[in-house]
């Protein structure tokens, strides 16, 4: 019976540190996906920088499960420090590229509009859950491309973009979206 209650307890014990564990990192993943999600909702954060930052995420996130894989399913106390140091420069990241003068607008016109529409779908994948750092960043980093063909486009044209152009940006835009939905599905 003693040996049953000593077994109980050491399993118990075990089971509250890995969760203790689980659940640091990866609270705190999640607490940054969400804070980068807000930023893509708000327009504080471009594409550029939203692809930039899940790009670094989705390497920490690889070597968290590396080092997981290696150890048993537990990371070692080195491996949480650096993990750790990681997550605050990731966090020191997102703060800096959220207050800096770079901010995503859209104007009122159908491309914008549907820029800004595929943000959100962004955001919210990234903030369900749905989207992982990876996918998140390759969507973004399409949609920094768009966004600086765009931007070059009208600056050729007194500001606007011909009807051959909003035909090519719309058929990138459907390719976008269809890469957002496989990646939310």
């Amino acid at each position: 019976m003693k040996s049953l209650i000593v077994s109980t307890a050491a399993a118990s014990l075990l089971v509250a540190a890995v969760f203790a564990q689980t659940s640091e990192v990866g609270q705190r993943r999640e607490n940054q996906q969400d804070r980068i999600a807000q930023g893509v909702k708000s327009g504080q954060l471009t594409a550029g920088e939203t692809a930039n930052l899940e790009k670094k995420e989705a390497a920490i996130n690889q070597e968290v499960r590396t080092d997981r894989s290696l150890n048993g399913g537990k990371l070692t106390s080195q491996e949480k420090k650096i993990v750790n140091r990681q997550q605050n420069r990731m966090s020191r990241q997102i703060y800096q590229d959220k207050h800096n003068a770079a901010t995503q607008h859209y104007g009122n016109n159908q491309v914008d509009a549907r820029r800004e529409n595929q943000q959100d779908r962004i955001a919210n994948g990234i903030a369900s859950g749905k989207m992982n750092a990876a996918q998140a960043a390759r969507i973004e980093k399409g949609e920094a491309a768009v966004n600086r063909e765009v931007k070059t486009d009208r600056a050729l044209n007194g500001g606007t973009l011909t009807s051959a152009e909003k035909k090519q940006v719309n058929g990138q835009q459907n390719n976008l979206s269809k890469r957002i939905y496989k990646a939310k599905h």
